[in-house]
C-alpha cells in the first residue's frame, strides 16, 4: 500500500524543474484509480485521520511548521479540499489565511511582507489560500496590479518576473532552514470542467454567492496563466520546497491526493511526543500519589 501511494504521489510531484511542461499533466487522470463515491470518502476519512494524529504530534513536539500553498484556476476546488483534507486536524495546531488583493498598507511593503506576517509558528501548519505567487501570476497578467504597486521606475523592467521568481525560490530556501516545510499544490482543472463549474453556480441558487462576473473576464487569459504557471513551476520547483501538480477535474481524487502527500511529509519528520524525562517521571507519580489521597 505504501508504495502505491509513493507511486500516485511522484506521478504529481515536482522537484526538478528543469523542462517542466504542464500540458503533460492531465486534468482528469486519476492514476488508474476507479471508485464509488462511498469508496472515495471512506479512504479520505482514513487520510484525515492520520493527518489528525500527525498533527498533534507536530504540534506536541514544537520544532517544526509545515506551510500548504493552494493555487488554481477559478473554481479548481481549493476551498473544498481545504474543508476536506483539514476537516480532522486541531484548530488550535492550524492556521489558514486566504489572501485577496492587497489593501494600502500592504501596498506600502514589499510583496513578500504580507505572507511573512502570516506563516506558522512552530508546531503549526499553516494553510495560504493563494500567496506569494500572486504576484508573478495576476500581476504579471493585469499590468494595473503591478503599477499599484509603487515600485521605483528604474525596478520596473523587463526581469522583473524572473527577479521575483528567483527571490520566491530563495525565500522558499530560506524557510526550510529554519524549519518551515513549504508545499505547494496547483490544483490543475481543465477550461472544460471550470465552465462547468461555472454553470452550476449560476443555476444553483445556494451556489450563486460563488460566482462573479470577473471570474468569466480572467477565463478569457486562460493561456496566459497557463504560461505563468509553468513558468512558475519550473524556476521554484525544487526538493525542499516541492510542487504537486494535482489533477482536479475529479474532486475525490484532488483531495485524496492533498491529504496523501501533506500525511507523507509529516511521516518524514520523525515527528513524536516529547519524552518524559524520570525526573518528570517521579514528579508525575508524586502527582497521582497526591491526587489519589
Amino acid at each position: 500500500m505504501e508504495d502505491r501511494i509513493e507511486s500516485v504521489l511522484s506521478r504529481f510531484r515536482v522537484e526538478k524543474g528543469a523542462g517542466f511542461r504542464l500540458k503533460d499533466h492531465k486534468p482528469d487522470d486519476t492514476a488508474g484509480l476507479s471508485m464509488k463515491k462511498s469508496e472515495a470518502s471512506a479512504l479520505l476519512k482514513r487520510g484525515v485521520d492520520i493527518l489528525a494524529t500527525q498533527q498533534d504530534m507536530l504540534y506536541a513536539q514544537d520544532r517544526w511548521s509545515v506551510l500548504c500553498i493552494f493555487q488554481a484556476m477559478d473554481a479548481a476546488g481549493k476551498d473544498g479540499a481545504i474543508k476536506h483534507v483539514f476537516s480532522g486536524v486541531n484548530p488550535q495546531g492550524c492556521h489558514v489565511v486566504s489572501f485577496k488583493a492587497p489593501n494600502t498598507i500592504e501596498l506600502d511593503h514589499d510583496f513578500l511582507w504580507r505572507h511573512a506576517k502570516a506563516l506558522p509558528a512552530r508546531g503549526q501548519i499553516g494553510i495560504h489560500n493563494r500567496s506569494w505567487y500572486e504576484e508573478v501570476l495576476v500581476a504579471r497578467i493585469h499590468p494595473a496590479i503591478l503599477e499599484s504597486q509603487k515600485l521605483p521606475p528604474r525596478l520596473l523592467t523587463e526581469r522583473i518576473w524572473q527577479d521575483r521568481l528567483e527571490d520566491i525560490a530563495a525565500y522558499e530556501r530560506y524557510l526550510g532552514r529554519q524549519g518551515v516545510v513549504v508545499l505547494k499544490f496547483f490544483l490543475n482543472i481543465s477550461p472544460e470542467e471550470q465552465r462547468l463549474r461555472f454553470l452550476k453556480r449560476i443555476e444553483e441558487p445556494e451556489k450563486n454567492w460563488k460566482f462573479s462576473a470577473r471570474d468569466v473576464a480572467e477565463r478569457r487569459h486562460w493561456d496566459d496563466y497557463q504560461a505563468a504557471y509553468q513558468e512558475a513551476i519550473r524556476a521554484t520547483a525544487t526538493p525542499g520546497a516541492p510542487w504537486y501538480v494535482v489533477p482536479a477535474d475529479r474532486k475525490w481524487f484532488t483531495r485524496l491526493v492533498v491529504a496523501a502527500a501533506i500525511a507523507r511529509t509529516l511521516e518524514s519528520l520523525d515527528l513524536h511526543y516529547p519524552v518524559v524525562t524520570e525526573e518528570q517521571k517521579r514528579a508525575l507519580v508524586q502527582a497521582a500519589e497526591e491526587l489519589g489521597a
